[in-house]
């Protein structure tokens, strides 16, 4: 016979009442699952600054662009495209790395382990098409592409325009989807806020470059009148 459902593992998400038959509490705790997750960032990152330093003609600053998209990109496709196609991830009980991230993660946003239909549409377009777009944008910045800042540009306004659906979509919504405060803080609003923030720096950096390369253009084509 099977497990009566009075005995089966209580979810640690908000609402209490969430339907989650087969919930599999998570194995890995938080201080494991954040420091894999460091420890895999800095070693990507580090792996492009060092890659991205042979050319002494990349500034600084394209070789930390580099790292972010690299960073971006790769977080989108592998955490956020396992994701999409895993929408039971919660019933996992081997203690992949990938499905224990989500179950950590949904504790700060329980709307991930509900399948909130805005979650999973916002999430499926950046994993699909926002993804590729940033390895694109480190192979654009490191072969030096005309396309680099409007492709830059374009991926920032899309983060900038997903991540402010993510929020304003759970203030609607009432905002209640942590399990306590410090996911709240810790998974939910302050990690998100940087996908606003450093995407907003970085348009601001793409749109003054682009600006002056249509203003040189401009200029070179009057001076060309001229003679």
């Amino acid at each position: 016979m099977g497990e009566p459902a009075a005995a089966q593992h209580p979810h640690p998400y908000v609402p209490r009442d969430l339907s989650l038959p087969g919930y599999v509490p998570g194995l890995l705790s938080h201080s494991t699952i954040f420091g894999v997750f460091v420890g895999a960032a800095l070693l990507v990152t580090s792996l492009i600054w060092l890659l991205s330093g042979g050319s002494p003609r990349r500034s600084r600053v394209d070789r930390l662009l580099m790292c972010w998209w690299a960073f971006t990109g790769l977080s989108h496709m592998i955490l956020e495209g396992y994701f999409v196609f895993s929408p039971e991830f919660y019933k996992n009980s081997s203690g992949f790395y990938l499905a224990e991230v989500w179950k950590e993660y949904s504790r700060g946003d329980s709307r991930y382990a509900a399948r909130d239909p805005c979650i999973v549409s916002i999430i499926g377009l950046t994993a699909i098409f926002e993804g590729p777009a940033c390895i694109l944008a480190v192979y654009a910045i490191a072969t030096k592409k005309p396309y680099s800042y409007i492709l830059q540009f374009a991926n920032c306004l899309g983060h900038i325009y997903i991540t402010a659906v993510y929020f304003i979509t759970a203030v609607l919504e009432g905002d209640n989807f942590a399990a306590s405060p410090f996911y709240y803080y810790v998974s939910y609003l302050v990690p998100n806020s940087f996908w606003i923030l450093i995407p907003a720096i970085i348009s601001v950096n793409c749109w003054k470059k682009i600006c002056a390369a249509v203003q040189f253009q401009a200029q070179n084509q009057k001076k060309a009148k001229i003679r």
